[in-house]
């Protein structure tokens, strides 16, 4: 049996591997090729494409790296075509992963969408992209089900991944309470966040500031970021250092989430260029920025955005953070959380589906005489 897989962001490589992994068990001879990272290679991923090559994030970012995006999505093509396998797998990754399924249904090779592009919140239109040529759902939101079943999509919600590996971190000694810095994957984003939440530390010298560095990224990428701060850098090892946190700086996106199940008090941060601002404030349809916020659908962690993302904002809502009874309310507000994303084993149960729907596939196929 044959996989080809496409995930182009750090999450969608975590979420890959852990459905490669119980893959893997059902199906001990499946091949593995695709687009992803490290996480992906570690079991056994034939990469084409690494995404710490292909991480663009923001429309203007998105317009200058357009010559890299057309040659990934030609040796995508060229790759898929020679070497024909049984299904494909598209782990979100929208801007790419949309454009390619017409493609690959063209070639009558099945598509399976795991982990849906953030329809609901823009470019709802898409949806009929996915009607027309995705041949299963697979979603991790619990909201989202009712948002593709209106649509008239056939859907699965299998849980969120993350529930599976959340708590598998170590307990980690440490000298005094931490606060984690988390300014995202891709280089854009953390080139405007970091330098901001690098403001903090001296504003909180009775706390620890310890900056988690993405996996697909270069340390050295950070250190000319940090100039001569002494603030500790620790690479691959963001759960860890949730686990012992006290309070964490955040970029808007999957980190929101996992900062929230390791029952972390969170300050949530965006910040883009001016053009993908712009565009992004028109075209958006959510109330909130963050996974934490839109799944509970209330302002539990505070957001600051764009213009408000300041040292001295950063300063007064992480001040207001440590206050007892504001930091009481957001706990008590994660544990909600937890229970509106279902129970453990989503990697699993999206196995199963992946794999039930290759069987019924192979079934169907005519014998060759």
């Amino acid at each position: 049996m044959k996989l080809f897989i496409i995930a182009g962001e750090d999450s969608g490589d975590l979420h890959a591997s852990n459905l490669i992994k119980a893959l893997q068990q059902k199906h001990p001879a499946l091949a593995v090729r695709g687009v992803g990272g490290d996480k992906m290679a570690e079991q056994q991923t034939s990469l084409i494409a690494h995404i710490k090559d292909i991480n663009f994030m923001g429309f203007w970012e998105i317009l200058k790296n357009l010559g890299t995006i057309r040659r990934l999505f030609r040796t995508v093509k060229n790759d898929i075509l020679s070497w024909e396998p049984d299904a494909v797998v598209l782990v979100d990754y929208p801007g790419f992963n949309l454009r390619m399924t017409k493609f690959i249904k063209a070639l009558g090779i099945p598509v399976i969408f795991y982990i849906s592009p953030q329809l609901w919140a823009w470019k709802k239109g898409r949806v009929k992209t996915i009607k027309r040529f995705v041949d299963k759902m697979m979603v991790i939101l619990p909201f989202e089900k009712d948002f593709y079943a209106k649509e008239g999509v056939e859907v699965d919600f299998v849980g969120h991944p993350l529930l599976d590996v959340i708590e598998e971190s170590p307990d980690v000694p440490i000298s005094k309470p931490i606060v984690a810095l988390l300014p995202g994957s891709r280089k854009q984003e953390i080139k405007r966040m970091l330098p901001v939440m690098l403001e903090l530390p001296k504003k909180f010298p009775a706390y620890e500031f310890v900056i988690a560095a993405a996996p697909s990224q270069d340390e050295s990428f950070y250190r000319d970021l940090m100039g001569q701060t002494t603030i500790k850098l620790i690479k691959d090892q963001t759960y860890d250092l949730l686990h012992q946190a006290s309070y964490a700086l955040v970029t808007s996106g999957t980190a929101t989430l996992e900062t929230g199940l390791h029952k972390v008090p969170q300050i949530v941060c965006y910040a883009g260029s001016p053009i993908s601002y712009a565009i992004g404030k028109r075209v958006i349809q959510v109330k909130y920025i963050s996974l934490v916020n839109l799944i509970l659908d209330k302002p539990l962690v505070a957001e600051l955005i764009q213009h408000e993302f300041t040292p001295a904002r950063l300063e007064e809502e992480l001040t207001s953070l440590m206050e007892n009874t504001e930091t009481a309310r957001v706990l008590e507000g994660y544990e909600h959380l937890k229970t509106k994303l279902g129970n453990k084993g989503a990697s699993a149960r999206a196995a199963e589906i992946v794999s039930n729907f290759l069987v019924n596939q192979s079934s169907m196929k005519p014998i060759s005489s």
